[in-house]
């Protein structure tokens, strides 16, 4: 891992940990006013480069059910680099499957990660703001695709 990688990962905690306590709002991006899942990484992406990766295009709070496409995991790979689950560290993105068998539909970013498993994600959810909370168990048997931001950029 080079100092940039390091340097990167520790900046998307930081800029994470800036967005806890935004409200939660269905589609939109906005530190300190409204995010979803998806938007708390755009936001980051954006703090970090300046832009947005893509358009995001609008969506309903069931269009997975209906597409029946990995969106989410299409868009992370296109954007991020993809990792091993087993090696998730701080900054990275995570994507879940909230029910097994189903499209993955919930993004975080690893605030901690410990040798000892003491890892915490940083995410929003409807009914609540964004907050930190522990990568445990429960969470861990949902992760779908890890990824990690990285300088090689790709805005196509």
């Amino acid at each position: 891992m080079t100092h940039y990688d390091v340097a990167v990962r520790a900046r998307v905690v930081e800029i994470a940990r800036q967005w806890i306590g935004t409200p939660y709002h269905h589609q939109a991006s906005c530190k300190s006013v409204g995010c979803d899942c998806l938007g708390l990484v755009r936001g980051i992406w954006r703090e970090l480069y300046g832009r947005d990766a893509e358009v995001a295009t609008g969506y309903s709070a069931d269009w997975a059910e209906a597409s029946g496409n990995e969106a989410l995991l299409a868009g992370a790979a296109r954007h991020l680099t993809i990792i091993d689950v087993a090696e998730i560290a701080a900054g990275d993105v995570v994507v879940f499957r909230l029910r097994p068998n189903s499209i993955a539909k919930h993004t975080a970013i690893i605030a901690t990660a410990t040798a000892n498993g003491a890892e915490t994600m940083i995410h929003a959810m409807e009914g609540g703001p964004v907050c930190e909370v522990a990568l445990g168990a429960w969470w861990r048997r949902r992760i779908a695709g890890a990824f990690r931001f990285s300088s090689a950029l790709n805005f196509d």
